[in-house]
């Protein structure tokens, strides 16, 4: 097995270490933490491929959320997230008026995440920031969510990568373009593929719903 890239004793090689076995393992009473989804997302960054699927546990008694590392070997190029300029993430937050994209409540800015419309799981390259991009692509690239609604979107987000069965909100089967699953024309690292999808623009999706209960 390749050294992995991850410091001992760190959550990240925990969880890389427990899945390295290769079997099917618990997030809800196997993996540290009570969100391991964020370190799911960076040892994919690093190019190792994760498998989600929803098994019964023996443990919890429950559906739970399963995991399991393809390999120890990194498969896909590996990248890693940079820092969003401190500069930008202020353009953004002012962009938005600190109003979060679900609730539109306004909020502190300690309290909001930008959040990337496409999500990480389907990059394929390192992410480059223009702190002076227009307002047109702050609105098209990013938005702005709590820590829960970020985890929420990014458990979506994995199971539609895995699955190609896109992820609706609180069970309104709705998507302003496209259907229920990932169109199969699309490659999955093309962002046309998320148009539609509640998560990806939450905004564009509500005013559409809207629009047609108007006419109704």
């Amino acid at each position: 097995m390749t050294k992995h890239p991850f410091s001992d004793g760190t959550k990240l090689e925990q969880i890389f270490t427990i899945l390295s076995d290769g079997d099917w393992h618990c997030g809800k009473h196997e993996l540290p933490g009570t969100q391991p989804a964020k370190a799911i997302q960076i040892i994919r960054q690093h190019g190792f491929q994760i498998e989600n699927k929803t098994l019964n546990c023996p443990i919890c008694g429950y559906a739970t959320v399963h995991r399991r590392l393809i390999s120890t070997e990194p498969i896909a190029p590996s990248f890693v997230r940079l820092q969003l300029p401190t500069k930008l993430r202020k353009r953004v937050l002012q962009h938005y008026k600190n109003t979060e994209a679900i609730t539109l409540r306004q909020m502190l800015p300690n309290q909001l995440e930008v959040d990337h419309r496409f999500p990480q799981v389907r990059w394929v390259q390192d992410e480059t920031y223009d702190p002076e991009m227009s307002e047109e692509q702050i609105h098209r690239k990013f938005q702005l969510l709590t820590r829960e609604h970020n985890l929420w979107k990014s458990r979506y987000c994995e199971r539609c990568k895995q699955t190609r069965e896109r992820g609706t909100f609180i069970g309104i089967n709705y998507f302003y373009e496209g259907g229920e699953m990932w169109d199969e024309n699309i490659a999955d690292e093309d962002e046309r593929g998320c148009l539609g999808c509640f998560w990806y623009d939450p905004e564009t999706w509500r005013n559409s719903l809207n629009s047609e209960l108007k006419g109704r």
